[in-house]
């Protein structure tokens, strides 16, 4: 058992033993070719949990979803097997079935020590459903897969958020443990909300600001945050929070995505905990190419897509003094040429701090990696919205369910 709260993976004698697991391979998808483009989260699991079970003599029998009906990246999962196969360094059989005769043969027929994957989870309607536990232990796919199953291991961190039959259900009949990387994930999170290493500054940025100014209003009001550094949509909002004027582009931005709307929140946000949070001194505006302009030089008619030199370099002073750093989404519009300046540079000058480094959300880790930089840093999450609900302290219907099972065994 972990201090945690959960069981994991060493907690159960799994050879011989049929082990649901809960992965999340979910990937980007060329839309062109409609195959995975990066597949590091199915490297992340074949790596740790996986080639774990395997080794240990399980026959382990994984689930996932890969998108959501209607988008783009909503496909098979027959093309993940292969790259399962390669980063895993053996065999995996893939159905074409999730909880139907030929999936249930193919699990009855597994040998010890096998890997079998299911197909597209939310290719069954009712996954997309979102009930307490206890609910979706009636659901036709748990109904179906747990008699056939010894154990249930839920590796899936990133969709700890999610209360879905393949993420609660199978806890609610069958012993649950943690997979490594949903162990690794929460030990992590849980030494940046203890402050083991003080102090603790946060870089927030994104587009996901809601969450984002939930997090920032939860960490300063609970004193598990010393800073908090912004940019990105995030950035721009609390900039108009202080009262300055975008201009027209960038205003628009943010109302288009219905950001402006949390203006309110954000003035109270600033009111509150003001000295703790870091604000641009300077932007990048997309002017025909990138132009760095003080933020009292705007309103500007040009959008503002990353934060300014300056505002780099006095964000990286602010860090040099930290205990633990967490570094969550992209500070600039990353994916155009010139303007993912802010966020490569700041995450540079991260990486060769002495402090504990935790980089979160798809965007970054991606990031991180193009950078050649993973292994500089403490921690690197596959975690975008999950981790800030956890962060936060959100309900995470996963780790309530872990943390039943525990109690129950």
């Amino acid at each position: 058992m972990t201090a945690n709260g959960f069981l994991t993976i060493d907690d159960r004698p799994l050879r011989g033993k049929v082990v649901l697991v809960r992965v999340d391979i979910n990937c980007p998808v060329d839309p062109a070719t409609r195959e995975v483009s990066n597949d590091e989260r199915i490297r992340l699991h074949a790596e740790t949990t996986l080639r774990e079970l395997r080794e240990k003599g399980a026959r382990t029998v994984i689930l996932s979803h890969q998108g959501r009906p209607g988008d783009d990246d909503f496909i098979s999962l027959r093309g993940h097997a292969p790259l399962l196969e390669k980063h895993l360094g053996g065999p995996v059989q893939f159905v074409d079935d999730i909880f139907g005769s030929a999936a249930k043969q193919a699990i009855r027929s597994l040998p010890e020590g096998g890997t079998l994957l299911l197909e597209n989870v939310r290719f069954f309607a009712e996954e997309m459903l979102e009930r307490p536990a206890d609910a979706q232990a009636s659901n036709l796919l748990v109904r179906e897969l747990a008699p056939l199953a010894d154990c249930f291991v839920n590796d899936a961190f990133a969709a700890i958020h999610r209360s879905q039959a393949s993420l609660v259900g199978f806890g609610a009949v069958l012993p649950a443990l943690a997979g490594r990387v949903m162990e690794r994930e929460l030990a992590a999170l849980s030494a940046v909300l203890a402050g083991e290493r003080k102090p603790v500054h946060f870089v927030l940025g994104g587009v996901k600001v809601k969450e984002s100014l939930k997090v920032m209003g939860s960490l300063l009001a609970r004193g598990k945050a010393d800073r908090i550094l912004t940019g990105g949509l995030l950035g721009n909002l609390l900039l108009a929070a202080r009262g300055y004027d975008l201009g027209k582009a960038s205003r628009e931005t943010l109302q288009g995505k219905g950001i402006l709307d949390l203006l309110p929140q954000a003035r109270d946000l600033v009111r509150a905990h003001g000295k703790q949070i870091e604000t641009p001194v300077d932007v990048a505006l997309q002017n025909g190419g990138r132009q760095d302009v003080g933020v009292g030089e705007l309103p500007s008619p040009y959008l503002i897509a990353d934060i300014g030199r300056e505002t780099v370099g006095r964000y990286g002073r602010i860090l040099e003094d930290a205990g633990t750093i967490v570094v969550n989404s992209p500070l600039g519009r990353f994916e155009l040429p010139g303007f993912g300046y802010g966020t490569e540079a700041l995450l540079k000058k991260v990486a060769g701090l002495q402090a504990f480094t935790v980089v979160g959300g798809g965007h970054s880790a991606k990031l991180v990696s193009e950078l050649g930089l993973s292994q500089e840093f403490g921690h690197v999450s596959m975690g975008g919205r999950a981790t800030l609900y956890y962060l936060a302290g959100e309900e995470t219907p996963v780790v309530q369910m872990l943390e039943r099972s525990k109690r129950a065994s």
